[in-house]
């Protein structure tokens, strides 16, 4: 009967290449305890669930959160036996940052309509 197979693990090189992360951005992140790598004599050894946390912070980040607020849905995940109280913080945190982003962009596009006025008015006396 063949071994069952043993969960992946990753150096902290092997991980800062990946996600383009610097060895240091991983030491903090787990020093925050977001990351709680084992240990082979003095060196880190992460395993999937770290390589998921890592992967949801890079996440997090592009979406705005702090590592606060991604440390506080990590622990929800960690302590609940459902997800759903994880679900409605993550709706909490989304839902100010998407009408930030919505408010971006309408702010964007109403600079750029006034470009275009601007743009058309120049040409125009440009041609005269």
């Amino acid at each position: 009967m063949a071994e069952p197979a043993s969960d992946p693990t990753y150096t902290i090189t092997e991980l800062a290449r990946e996600f383009n992360l610097t060895t240091r951005a991983i030491r903090f992140y787990e020093d925050q305890g977001l990351l709680s790598p084992g240990r082979i004599g003095r060196n880190r050894v992460y395993g999937r669930a770290d390589h998921t946390r890592l992967k949801l912070i890079q996440r997090g980040k592009r979406l705005g959160f702090s590592l606060q607020e991604t440390r506080t849905l990590f622990d929800l995940y960690d302590a609940a036996k459902d997800e759903r109280p994880q679900l409605v913080r993550l709706l909490e945190y989304l839902r100010p940052k998407r009408e930030a982003l919505e408010q971006q962009r309408a702010d964007i596009d109403a600079i750029l309509a006034e470009m275009d006025q601007l743009e058309h008015e120049c040409e125009a006396i440009l041609r005269d």
